[in-house]
């Protein structure tokens, strides 16, 4: 069967319509058309219909922008002559854009108050318009703040702290006496506050050490699905205001993470590492224990961070997929890399001798 044009694909999440004369002045753009033109969700620029609202990120993109069915677009400034489209003109679209997104397609809330399949201790404290959704958990001693969101199957452990407008999504696991500030968002099985890997030796045995300690959420911190944030063994493991950490992310105990640092998926801390404000770290990066990090670091996926460092910048480490006959013979002149430098110094030596002898380098009997 023909198609009369390319396929539209709606979001999942159905948005909400905004006049894009109200839109522009919540998200702090600049219009340029029609106010009272209506957008009802975002789309890609190739997938585009009516209602539609995309964002130009790209100059390669310019093509799909003069064929998108698309009611309004979000674009540069020194781009706005490439479309007839009412736009939302900024310096920052990527930003304008994420602003839009939001309000268009606000996470649905249901309705306030404890689900009868839920349980909520007797002993719990839950503010004004908290949402305790079925199969959720909050045990005695927990404390709920205003329009705090329990989604299904979460635990609250007792004594735990949720400072308002903080959602708390499926599956999630908030520890005992663990302390989140307002407006976080913890996603679906991450748990905050586990048991830190601790352990002494016993002879050939090991003996746990009790992890007493409790985590510290600053406010407007994000935690990804699956990460794991321990307890400190004494003391508090720490995230600061604006934290975000990426799916698959584990901050071992009595870490400190500074504020509006951003981490990406499967990185590592090993313990009582604090990393400074304002860093980034990318993907599968790892830390060894006890480092310092100056603010504003940033790390390139896989870095292996080993040393304090107080300066900041950029830094990397680890070698980029080679064919693997490259890869073989790369290894096996690192393993060589000891004697290497042996016979390096040996070499020096012999030189420094050389340099040592008679007026001219020439040894005392003239070779």
């Amino acid at each position: 069967m023909e198609s009369d044009g390319p396929e539209v694909r709606r979001p999942f999440r159905p948005g909400a319509p905004w006049r894009l004369g109200v839109l522009a002045e919540h998200v702090g753009a600049e219009l340029d058309g029609d106010p009272e033109v209506v957008v009802d969700h975002v789309a890609a620029l190739d997938s585009a219909g009516d209602g539609a609202l995309v964002f130009l990120h790209d100059r390669r993109m310019c093509a799909a922008l003069q064929e998108t069915g698309a009611a309004a677009v979000v674009l540069r400034r020194e781009e706005r002559n490439r479309t007839t489209l009412p736009a939302l003109v900024t310096d920052h679209p990527q930003l304008i854009f994420a602003r839009a997104a939001g309000l268009i397609h606000a996470e649905p809330r249901p309705d306030d108050g404890v689900h009868p399949a839920a349980w909520v201790a007797d002993g719990a404290d839950l503010g004004e318009g908290v949402i305790v959704a079925p199969g959720a958990v909050v045990e005695p001693g927990a404390r709920l703040g205003a329009r705090v969101w329990v989604q299904s199957g979460a635990v609250i452990q007792a004594g735990a702290e949720i400072g308002e407008d903080t959602v708390i999504e499926s599956g999630a696991v908030i520890g005992w006496g663990c302390r989140l500030g307002r407006r976080c968002r913890v996603e679906p099985g991450a748990v905050i506050g586990g048991t830190g890997f601790g352990f002494a030796k016993d002879g050939e045995a090991w003996v746990r050490i009790p992890q007493l300690g409790r985590v510290v959420l600053g406010d407007d911190v994000e935690v990804g699905a699956n990460a794991a944030i321990d307890r400190a063994t004494l003391g508090e493991t720490v995230l600061e205001d604006g934290v975000k950490i990426d799916n698959l992310v584990h901050i071992a105990h009595n870490c400190r993470i500074g504020v509006h640092s951003a981490v990406a998926g499967q990185v590592g801390f090993a313990g009582s590492t604090y990393l400074g404000p304002g860093c980034t770290v990318g993907g599968q990066a790892g830390f060894a224990d006890h480092l310092e990090i100056v603010g504003g670091c940033h790390f390139t996926g896989r870095a292996m961070v080993t040393g304090s460092i107080d300066t900041p910048g950029v830094y990397s480490s680890g070698l980029p997929a080679t064919p693997n006959r490259r890869w073989r013979k790369s290894v096996a002149r690192v393993q060589q890399l000891d004697e290497m430098a042996r016979r390096l110094r040996a070499l020096e030596q012999e030189i420094e001798a050389l340099r040592g002898g008679a007026p001219g380098g020439t040894t005392e009997d003239g070779e």
